[in-house]
């Protein structure tokens, strides 16, 4: 396996260590999360081509908050909470929708699509009242070719185009601005902690122990590397084939895909941006994942499959759409073996034997994860839980 160190210095004495076993079950640490990690970083909801126009709209609901993505009257995308400024009541229902108006169903409050607040029933009986300062509260949006962002609170971080920078190059080939959605998003619950999940997604050791259908497509080729804010793994199938049926249908089934390089025709790549958001690209496919903690023990694992439309013989699409099933299934089988392992660490952290553990030096995506941390919150450095109420010392 490949491992690429960041570029920095290891002087904390805690570099080689994991956060402590507390931080993944502890209610008022996730609290903390939610202030200082999450509400300042992007989280994707969609891509433009799932609100291709004007009234098109789709809802991330996260850490207490209900955000709207809208595509406006004049072709902008906005984000506004999905709050009505009457009474606080959501403003609409689903996951998305199509609407010449934003319209409350509690009081039909009414807000354009822009979300000025445009109609109020009885609008007299409200004295000395405002219309224009009660729009829709907005929210930070960026598109990232094509994906579409959302951030609740603006700390001055990155963008995710500056998050991204250093991999312009290696993904331009793949023409995200172009993809269109293949089915539905899925909602996946799991019993861990949020952690859990990226911890286990950009670990490069288990592959090889846990992952036999990976090892056969990858040998020894995957490898891992970790940037300020974003981790990549990668691998290249193998010539051999596999003895996987699934798995040697693919190899064989694959199409030569044209707008690809062709150090790209066989390679599976992997990014996690901080703290939660992936892409696994793939020739026949690009897929987005995204953990969001719902509370201290579980979290919920949002994902969906995009592709380009198939423009070339019918042969080739037949090929194309047979490797997608095909991936599905051989990816099927890999999210059930990651199931499997972080359940198994989120019960072994309740033991009262364990706290930390030592890292690797190949654990490079982990250790920058724990840096991270720590650095924004630093009672993560302390290997038992402290008392109750430390948050708001």
């Amino acid at each position: 396996m490949a491992t690429q160190p960041i570029d920095q210095p290891q002087t904390d004495p805690l570099a080689g260590w994991s956060l402590p076993a507390w931080t993944y079950s502890d209610p008022e640490f996730l609290a903390v999360e939610k202030e200082r990690i999450f509400a300042p970083s992007w989280q994707i909801v969609c891509h433009e081509s799932d609100v291709p126009n004007a009234g098109d709209w789709h809802t991330l609901d996260y850490i207490g908050e209900s955000v709207i993505v809208v595509r406006g009257n004049d072709r902008q995308i906005r984000a506004f909470t999905n709050v009505c400024r009457h009474r606080g009541s959501r403003v609409v229902d689903g996951a998305s929708g199509c609407a010449k108006k934003l319209a409350c169903p509690y009081h039909a409050w009414v807000y354009d699509l822009d979300g000025r607040l445009t109609g109020v029933p009885d609008s007299q009986s409200y004295p000395d009242f405002d219309k224009a300062s009660h729009g829709l509260a907005p929210v930070d949006v960026e598109v990232w070719r094509g994906f579409i962002f959302v951030r609740l609170v603006d700390d001055g971080g990155p963008s995710i185009a500056q998050m991204m920078a250093p991999y312009e190059a290696m993904v331009a080939p793949y023409r995200f601005e172009d993809l269109k959605a293949l089915g539905r998003v899925t909602m996946r619950p799991r019993a861990v902690n949020w952690k859990n999940v990226g911890d286990n997604y950009s670990d490069g050791l288990h592959i090889p122990v846990a992952h036999p259908g990976l090892t056969r497509l990858f040998g020894r080729s995957y490898g891992v590397e970790a940037e300020r804010h974003v981790d990549r793994m990668w691998g290249d199938l193998m010539d051999a084939p596999s003895s996987n049926w699934s798995e040697r249908m693919y190899q064989r089934l694959l199409p030569p895909v044209p707008h690809l390089p062709e150090d790209r025709q066989r390679h599976w790549l992997y990014f996690k941006l901080w703290p939660g958001v992936a892409f696994d690209i793939y020739p026949d496919q690009v897929d987005f994942m995204q953990w969001l903690p719902t509370g201290p023990e579980t979290c919920m694992i949002r994902e969906i499959s995009y592709v380009l439309p198939d423009a070339e013989n019918e042969q080739w699409r037949r090929e194309m759409r047979a490797a997608r099933y095909l991936n599905w299934r051989i990816n099927r089988q890999v999210n059930a073996e990651d199931t499997a392992l972080i359940t198994r660490v989120q019960a072994g952290m309740a033991s009262r034997t364990f706290s930390v553990g030592p890292l690797s030096d190949k654990e490079v995506c982990l250790r920058h994860f724990c840096k991270r941390i720590r650095e924004l919150i630093p009672e993560a450095r302390q290997s038992e839980r402290p008392a109750s109420g430390w948050s708001q010392k």
